[in-house]
This record gives structure tokens, C-alpha cells and sequence, in this order.
């Protein structure tokens, strides 16, 4: 009760409660190259619908069940893996009257600020003071298939600052006839490495130990047709990895996995590294894992956020 209180007073706010987060990441990041890894969850409290302030809430996923939407990033140690914090934290609810994206008629022609997915944006721009102030030597972003943003590739990577994200899209390339998928799948098998896959139930997914063949390629991706109007570079200049496994077991799925970076990717060594911090993704989801069963413990109860607007469309 005195946690509630303590949220309910007038005197705090989001934004000071991500500041302390951020803050004390802040301290933790000091020469280190740190993999930030960003991704969404949603917070279904339907089933607790009855005893919470409705009006602080939104729809979730369905558009129906109400709760809210959290966007942390996690930063980890290059190194090890290791987790030094939250540099970054979005919360939103949506409007429970908003249309359905569907019936959003030119959503895929808004600038990306007007959207959700700006989101990915936002994280990599407000991680930037913990991490830059912070000492960090290097910051690559990490993100799944959502993050597979042509303006993400555009705005976000400098010298600080790297991407890396699980392709979503087939993508047309500058001066190839072929696709994206199709130019990989032309290129020779590199060699090979294995790991041990990470359990998944909502897949019906049990640990594993996989083996990867290898291939990439350094690619030259052309801007989307609908951004031909807005001031983007006409392409980008990137690294692919293409992994997909050998041999897999009857009933489960494989596992292919398409990843683009603007980390140099040019020897067998470079692409084992750049898979070995991909893998690194699943600790955000146990973070979402942790925060669902034993820190807001919504088998019990869930306290909602006070309302935040992250300053995107919802």
C-alpha cells in the first residue's frame, strides 16, 4: 500500500521515474560497448478491469481488452551479455475509440513521427544521454523483425551508433535484379556454428541445440516506394547474415534467421559475432517475463501507469 501511495502522489511522474531508471543505467555503461536491445509488450488487465481506473487505460492488442503498451530498451555489455539497465522507457496506452489500422485509410504514407512504430526511433534517441554521457564506447540498437525500418536505417546509425534487426521485409536492392531474399540465397554457404536455442512456449518451443549454416553479403537496399518524397538517402549501404538451421527436428519449426547491420560483415568471425549478440535478444524477453509473474504479479493485480503520451499517434 505504501508503493501505491507513493505512485498516487501528485509529485511523481513518469518522467522522473524513467530519469532514475536511465540515471543509474547511466553509471553502469563507462567504456563499455553496449548492445541496446528495444521491444514491445503489452499489459492485458481485462481480467482486473473491475477494480482499476478505467480512464487511465487504454485498448490493447485486440482492441478490445484494456491495459497498456511498455517499450524499455536493455542494455547489456557486448562482452558478456550482462545487464546494466533500462536506458530508455516508453509507456502509452491507446484510445479505445481509435480505428482500426485497417480502416486508417494512407496510415502507410504518415510520416514515421505520426506512428507507433516511431517508437523504435524514440528508443534510440532517448538512450542516447545515458549512454553518450554515461561513456559508452559504442552503442549498437538491437531490434526483431518490427524495427525493420527504412527510416531507422537512415536516421539512427553514426560513429556512435550501430543497427542490427531481423529482416521483416523482402526488400528491392540498388543495381540487383534480385530481391533481397532471392540475392541471399544465391550467395555461398559460409560455414557453420551451433547453439542452444532458447525455450518457447508460446511457440511450443523446447530448448535444442541448433546448427546454423552461414552465409552473407554486404547489400546496397533502395528506399520504399512511399518515402520517395521525403528527404531520405535513394539507398543504404548495409551488411546482410543469412542463418538458417540444418537438420531440424520432426514437428518443430526451423529456425532462419535474416539479419541486416551496418556492422562490417566481411569474414566468418565477424558474422559469428554478430549472431552471438542477436542471441542476446531473448533477455528482454524474460525482463517482460519477470515483470509480468513476479514484479507486477498480474495473476494478482497490476497498478496501471498514470498517463503518458509518448508523442505518436495512438
Amino acid at each position: 500500500m505504501g508503493y501505491y501511495r507513493f505512485l498516487e502522489n501528485g509529485k511523481v511522474s513518469v518522467s522522473e521515474l524513467v530519469r532514475s531508471l536511465s540515471d543509474h543505467c547511466q553509471q553502469q555503461v563507462k567504456g563499455r560497448h553496449i548492445l541496446a536491445i528495444s521491444d514491445t509488450s503489452e499489459v492485458n488487465l481485462q481480467s482486473h478491469a473491475g477494480r482499476l481506473k478505467l480512464e487511465q487505460l487504454g485498448v490493447v492488442g485486440n482492441d478490445r481488452d484494456v491495459g497498456f503498451f511498455i517499450h524499455p530498451t536493455l542494455a547489456l555489455d557486448a562482452g558478456t551479455g550482462f545487464p546494466l539497465g533500462l536506458s530508455a522507457l516508453q509507456l502509452w496506452t491507446r484510445n479505445p475509440n481509435r480505428p482500426s489500422i485497417k480502416a486508417r485509410g494512407g496510415y502507410d504514407n504518415l510520416a514515421i513521427e505520426e506512428k507507433e512504430s516511431f517508437k523504435w526511433l524514440a528508443s534510440a534517441e532517448r538512450s542516447q544521454h545515458c549512454l553518450k554521457t554515461g561513456g559508452a564506447s559504442l552503442v549498437t540498437h538491437i531490434g526483431d523483425r518490427e524495427s525493420d525500418l527504412y527510416e531507422e536505417w537512415a536516421t539512427v546509425p553514426d560513429a556512435f551508433n550501430h543497427v542490427l534487426v531481423r529482416v521483416r521485409q523482402d526488400r528491392r536492392l540498388l543495381g540487383q535484379s534480385r530481391s533481397l531474399y532471392a540475392y541471399l540465397k544465391i550467395q555461398p554457404w559460409r560455414g557453420f556454428t551451433k547453439i542452444t536455442l532458447e525455450p518457447d512456449a508460446r511457440q511450443q518451443r523446447t530448448v535444442r541445440e541448433v546448427t546454423l549454416m552461414i552465409r552473407y553479403t554486404p547489400v546496397n537496399i533502395q528506399r520504399p516506394e512511399h518515402l520517395q518524397d521525403l528527404d531520405y538517402p535513394p539507398s543504404i549501404q548495409l551488411y546482410a547474415i543469412d542463418a538458417k538451421e540444418l537438420g531440424t527436428p520432426t514437428g518443430e519449426e526451423p529456425i532462419h534467421w535474416r539479419l541486416l547491420t551496418t556492422h562490417p560483415v566481411q569474414s566468418l568471425e565477424q558474422a559469428l559475432q554478430i549472431l552471438e549478440w542477436y542471441k542476446f535478444r531473448w533477455k528482454i524477453e524474460r525482463l517482460f517475463a519477470q515483470l509480468k509473474k513476479t514484479g507486477l504479479d498480474l495473476g494478482v493485480f497490476a497498478y496501471p501507469p498514470k498517463r503518458f503520451n509518448p508523442g505518436f499517434s495512438q
